[in-house]
Parts: structure tokens; sequence; C-alpha cells
């Protein structure tokens, strides 16, 4: 591998220099104890896009948080079919071993998932054009139809629709894991829909009851 400068490599490495300086060596105590293992009372799960940073929107310390990001903030139901299960093997180690009391599937404005699905545009594409992205998305099939239905697939409206749809689509999925549905019912596990809207920054909040999304104040 090439020893060469990277403009973007060289960003970050300024950044851990920082990170050293005010984040880790004022901290100490803290990083040690962490060293000995973690203790988050949250699980998030959020899309891998670059604008919505769990622990910036949330401004929590390292260990606070257990977080899981893909494409679309996306949980996909309980199988036992041979594979690699990413997701579900996170969500088995954080509910199971660190035994966390929150979970949190967290969506946003402008996903480009969310949209992918919307408009269909991967449909069809080969794995690694575009056909891995269409094959996740799917997951999202079934919702997208009221969707389009009524808003059409095009526009903030239709696409804001389809990125709240997907937390619902998700909280769903969870429960269909039996560790997680016998948690909730035991009240030692909660589940909650949240959407962050990156024009303006403010988070919203599912009400479980009505599946309305009400920003937070």
């Amino acid at each position: 591998m090439s020893e060469t400068g990277s403009t973007a490599l060289d960003h970050l490495l300024e950044g851990y220099r920082r990170f050293r300086n005010t984040g880790w060596t004022p901290h100490r105590e803290r990083w040690a104890q962490l060293r000995d293992g973690q203790q988050p009372e949250v699980m998030i799960i959020a899309c891998s896009d670059s604008r919505v940073d769990p622990t910036q929107i949330f401004d929590t310390d390292p260990g606070e948080m257990f977080v899981v990001r893909n494409v679309a903030a996306l949980v996909p139901p309980f199988e036992t079919a041979p594979g690699h299960h990413g997701v579900s093997a996170a969500l088995e180690f954080a509910v199971q071993v660190l035994k966390v009391k929150e979970i949190v599937v967290m969506g946003h404005g402008m996903c480009g998932g969310c949209k992918a699905a919307l408009t269909q545009e991967l449909h069809g594409t080969e794995p690694g054009e575009g056909g891995f992205i269409a094959d996740w998305i799917a997951l999202l099939d079934a919702a997208r139809e009221p969707v389009a239905a009524q808003f059409g697939t095009q526009g903030r409206p239709a696409e804001r629709q389809m990125e709240q749809a997907a937390v619902k689509v998700s909280l769903d999925n969870l429960m269909t894991f039996p560790c997680i549905r016998r948690k909730v019912r035991d009240g030692d596990l909660r589940l909650r829909g949240a959407f962050f809207a990156i024009s303006d920054g403010v988070l919203h909040l599912m009400d479980g009851d009505t599946g309305e999304f009400a920003p937070v104040a």
C-alpha cells in the first residue's frame, strides 16, 4: 500500500491529534473505565449517511450508546437462514450481553437509501453496480406501496413519508426477534422511533400509539 499523503486522511489525522489533546488526555479516568468494559443503556440504529452522526446529535460521550449504522437504518426481520447477519448479531449482543434498556431507530431527512427505495431506480442492477443496495432496501417494498399511492415517488413530501415509514418497518422487524419480543413484553426493553431532519437540525420522536412524529422541544 502506498504511503503517499492523502488530503482526506491528513484531515482526519489532524482531528485525531486534537482528540488526543482535548478528548483523551483530560479524561484518562473515563477511558481507563472503558478499557474494562462497556455498559451502554441505549442502542441506536442509524443510517450510514455522513450527515447524521448519533454521537453528535445526542452529544454523548464514549461508552454511552451502542451504535449500528447501515443504509437507511434498516433492521431485517429475524431469520435463521445461512448467511452473514450483521445487524442481527449486533442486536443479539446489545440485548443479550449488554442488556440495553432502549433501542432507538433513527431515520433522517434526505436519505438516499429511502429515496432509492421509493423511486426503485436501482431495481435490477447487478451486485457491485447498485444491486447490493437494491436487495437491502427491498426490505421497504411493502411500505413503499401506500406511500407511492398517496404521495407519488418524487419530491420531498413523498420522500419524508418514505423515510418515516422506514423507521416503522425497522421497529416492526425488531419485534420479530424472540429475545426482543420477550424483553419488551416483560418491561425490560423499550423500542423507540426517531427522525432527524437535516434541513433544520430538529429531532422528532414517534408516538408509539399514533405513529406520528413530533419535534422534541
